[in-house]
């Protein structure tokens, strides 16, 4: 117990819990602008998937990092303009729709990876580009300090600056505003002479941009090559934090620290004599342990105001 606590508390570990929240806060902010337009996008798993692989494809065969990212976005949107044409113009359930685009995504990944790398487990054979680290100025020289903060892929970074500016956009624009009343009254924004389709299809699009963030992160800065499946469900858990959050950036951010920190305790725990088995369940147990509690603390608080409503109603009589 003491070993495992000593690998825990360290500047290392807490390092490592700011690099495996990336993917999830971007998977996070990418839920969050989707639900607040009424829609649930479960197709970010398959989103981080194909623009992980179209990151790493396209920097083996162009050379540039730039357009390598570039066309990983492009990607992503199209994701979200996949599923918005699934949805809102054949009006298909959202969720079958969102379960064969991942499906599509999981074996369509596999197949190009063979076709491009010839391997269908990665990339290896491809000499891909990282995305460059960032060494910040004054902190990387406080002790303990820099060496949790400084010296991140640089998506670190932007994936918590993204939190602070999908905060501002969905709630001090007026695009924002627009894609909340969407969600939640969209008859008000028709009567207002706004095309409620068309907020939606821009918040789908801008859902699979944010995921493909997250997609790139994995492949281009988590590592330098693709992996088979290598998303291993950070899409989903992604939803989980969203959920957990309340359509909160911040929330959001918290509930997906607290799945970083799980996955960082299962890769440490990794190198102790613990079965492999157990640890690798370890972040998924903590998402249904979350989901939990999310529910429980719902269903109080539903009851609460269903208690304040009879009084009310009591009260005028």
């Amino acid at each position: 117990m003491i070993d495992m606590l000593q690998l825990i508390f360290t500047p290392h570990f807490l390092f490592t819990v700011l690099r495996l929240t990336t993917p999830l806060i971007f998977a996070a902010m990418s839920a969050l602008v989707a639900r607040a337009a009424g829609i649930r996008n479960i197709t970010i798993e398959g989103t981080m998937l194909m623009t992980a692989l179209t990151g790493v494809l396209v920097s083996a065969y162009t050379g540039s990092l730039i357009f390598a990212v570039f066309c990983a976005l492009l990607v992503g949107v199209l994701m979200g303009f996949l599923l918005a044409y699934f949805h809102l113009k054949l009006d298909t359930d959202i969720l079958l729709s969102g379960i064969a685009i991942n499906m599509v995504a999981n074996g369509g990944t596999v197949f190009l990876l063979y076709v491009f790398a010839g391997d269908k487990g990665s990339s290896e054979r491809l000499t891909s580009q990282m995305l460059p680290t960032v060494d910040i100025p004054l902190i990387r020289d406080i002790p303990v300090l820099g060496e949790i903060l400084s010296g991140h892929n640089v998506l670190t970074y932007v994936a918590f600056l993204s939190v602070v500016v999908i905060w501002f956009f969905m709630f001090k624009t007026p695009i924002g505003l627009r894609i909340r009343a969407v969600g939640e009254y969209p008859e008000a924004i028709e009567s207002v002479g706004r095309n409620s389709t068309k907020i939606k299809l821009f918040a789908l699009a801008l859902s699979g941009f944010l995921a493909a963030f997250g997609g790139i992160f994995l492949s281009m800065g988590y590592m330098n090559f693709f992996v088979k499946n290598m998303a291993a469900g950070r899409g989903f858990i992604g939803v989980a934090a969203d959920y957990m959050g309340g359509g909160n950036p911040f929330g959001a951010l918290a509930a997906s620290l607290l799945f970083g920190v799980a996955d960082a305790c299962a890769n440490t725990l990794q190198t102790m004599s613990i079965p492999a088995e157990l640890v690798l369940c370890i972040p998924y147990a903590t998402t249904i342990l979350g989901l939990v509690l999310y529910a429980a603390q719902t269903k109080r608080a539903q009851k609460r105001h269903k208690v304040k409503a009879m009084r009310a109603v009591n009260v005028a009589k």
